[in-house]
């Protein structure tokens, strides 16, 4: 469940003209790469030099790592808030862990957390951690996230959060959130940073952060979801790795008293046509942009999501 998405399960073996091979088995191809590398000692223990590789390796091969524009809205919040403890659901090959794990050490912190399903990425991406010398500071946790985060919280590694970055399974987003709710991780002063909230889409999760205490409420009501809520979430992308009948190990109602102020942030970079998008007329909705045409153009962004109070019955 803690496995990032976008990955077809039959990518074109030769891509067109500018476009990106998503070749299967491309993600073991980075770490030869990498690793093949002439000045490979001169690599050893630089974060920046490791995540320019991997760069490099892009440009012909599709990745879904969160990129450097979109990265650096979450480092700037690291910057701000200088967590402690990090914690990301969705590791794939480290790319992230090595950005944000990186800039989390700078500010003084202690750990970053990165939880995996695939046990294949997780081994990839714990080598691109050592070899960006992070390995005593970004531990990765391989298992379902939902299963991972019940384990923290009830083993006492984690009681709250203070950053949480989203970015693997999108039907879970709202779940795993509203588990970490049940247990009380999720504080005022918490900061979520939810990736793909616009492509490839994830309309239940911007519902959720963006509704009122009354509405959240008036919601629990109807007890929990009974399963994942994939409203609006591409076919493809539900089916992805977990399978369209997959169920949450936990299914709670979260905590509604919550109050979040929750607020999209743009990257400077590559646009995405909302035209081109499966999911026009719920992202118009969760979005508040009943306004927008088929031909307006809207990069991916970061949802910021910030844990600002309780509000009394």
């Amino acid at each position: 469940m803690s496995v990032k998405e976008d990955q077809p399960s039959s990518p074109p073996p030769h891509p067109g003209p500018g476009e990106r091979s998503r070749e299967a088995g491309r993600e073991m191809k980075l770490l030869h790469f990498i690793y093949d590398q002439p000045n490979i000692d001169e690599i050893r223990g630089y974060p920046q030099k490791v995540l320019d590789l991997i760069h490099e390796f892009e440009k012909d091969y599709h990745f879904m790592n969160v990129g450097s524009a979109k990265g650096q809205i979450v480092t700037d919040l690291i910057d701000q808030i200088k967590p402690k403890t990090m914690i990301e659901l969705g590791c794939y090959v480290g790319y992230s862990a090595i950005l944000f794990g990186d800039a989390v050490r700078r500010n003084g912190g202690e750990r970053y957390l990165s939880l995996e399903l695939n046990p294949e990425w997780a081994a990839i991406a714990n080598m691109l951690v050592e070899l960006a010398g992070l390995r005593d500071f970004v531990r990765i946790l391989v298992g379902r996230s939902d299963q991972s985060l019940h384990k923290l919280f009830t083993q006492g590694a984690v009681k709250q959060i203070e950053l949480l970055f989203i970015d693997h399974y999108k039907p879970a987003y709202t779940t795993d959130l509203k588990l970490c709710e049940h247990h009380g991780m999720i504080v005022p002063g918490s900061v979520l940073a939810a990736d793909n909230v616009i492509y490839p889409g994830n309309p239940p999760y911007l519902e959720y952060v963006r509704s009122t205490v009354e509405q959240k409420r008036e919601a629990a009501q109807k007890g929990p979801t009974q399963g994942y809520n994939t409203a609006g979430i591409p076919e493809r992308t539900v089916q992805s790795y977990m399978g369209k009948n997959a169920v949450p190990t936990f299914d709670y109602v979260g905590y509604p008293n919550l109050v979040y102020q929750s607020q999209l942030r743009q990257p400077e970079g590559s646009q995405v046509s909302i035209h081109e998008l499966p999911v026009l007329s719920n992202l118009r909705r969760s979005l508040g942009m009943s306004h927008i045409t088929n031909h307006w153009v809207l990069q991916d962004a970061i949802e910021v999501t910030r844990c600002v109070g309780v509000q009394d019955v």
